[in-house]
């Protein structure tokens, strides 16, 4: 780390929260820090059980959502949700909401104890975009019903992903994003935001590329983020226009203009098809084989 670094990390780990054990310097191969202090967990830097006791004795619970839509739920959920029980969050309270257009296909899962599951009916959409970017929507609407009843944080997540190692209580915070697995060693210059002057998600740069298949928060975080983005998606489809990656173009300009408080490095979802990195010590969460061209609606 430089000397600037070295600052940021000081201030990060100098309060008395569960953050206060991060080790940032256990990790001198990857960013540990933001310019504005905010952690980027990767594997070696934290104390998981140190965490898990943090958490529970704060009360925390998570909210879980995912879209599984059309014939997504048939080849994704029961994998998703089984591997979830294994390693998500787990000793904590969590609320599943499933989203689909075929509630009664949803398998039914063994939950462990403190753990509940509902399915929210949505409407198929007639573009796999639409299906996309109205999640943002469905999320904040369920948010504002009983999410915000029920749990302290929110997690969503694409469907099309399974959980292979411990993702804990060391991925919450008030704001969380994730570094896309693909972009994250590229220069900025190479990252694919919206280039479209004419879309609210037009970014000339950016911190980060992030990856919208995992991000999270406080339940009220997360309420923000999908309204803004759900504002930014219809004003885009008033003026006839639609971002480049949808709603992650989206996703990313609102995580520029509100920075993360909390970053989650590429072993929180990664894909195998990129192949060995010396910087990815563990699998957290892995793509699963995508077969787009049978699974997504015209």
């Amino acid at each position: 780390m430089d000397k600037c670094t070295l600052e940021r990390a000081e201030m990060l780990t100098s309060g008395n929260s569960a953050d206060a054990s991060l080790d940032l310097w256990s990790r001198n191969d990857v960013q540990t820090c933001t310019s504005w202090k905010a952690p980027i967990i990767w594997e070696g830097m934290f104390n998981p059980s140190h965490y898990d006791q943090i958490h529970r004795n704060e009360g925390s619970s998570v909210a879980l959502t995912v879209f599984a839509v059309g014939r997504y739920l048939d080849a994704y959920l029961e994998a998703f949700l089984t591997s979830s029980e294994q390693h998500f969050m787990s000793g904590l309270p969590v609320s599943y909401y499933v989203f689909t257009d075929t509630p009664e296909k949803v398998p039914n899962i063994k939950l462990a104890p403190n753990r509940r599951l509902t399915v929210v009916k949505v409407e198929r959409q007639a573009r796999w975009q639409d299906i996309s970017m109205m999640r943002m929507k469905a999320i904040s609407d369920v948010i504002e019903s009983d999410i915000r009843h029920h749990a302290t944080h929110v997690f969503c997540f694409d469907v099309d992903q399974v959980f292979t190692g411990r993702f804990g209580p060391e991925a919450l915070g008030d704001s969380v994003a994730l570094l896309h697995a693909h972009y994250y060693h590229l220069p900025k210059r190479l990252l694919t935001y919206d280039r479209n002057p004419k879309s609210k998600a037009f970014m000339k740069t950016g911190d980060f590329y992030y990856h919208a298949a995992v991000f999270g928060g406080s339940w009220r975080s997360v309420k923000a983020l999908t309204e803004a983005c759900d504002r930014s998606i219809k004003a885009d489809k008033e003026n006839g226009v639609e971002a480049l990656w949808h709603d992650e173009s989206h996703l990313n300009k609102y995580f520029w203009l509100h920075k993360p408080s909390r970053i989650l490095s590429p072993e929180f979802c990664w894909d195998t098809r990129i192949g060995y990195r010396r910087d990815i010590e563990v699998y957290r969460l892995l793509w699963a084989p995508k077969d787009y061209a049978n699974l997504r609606t015209s």
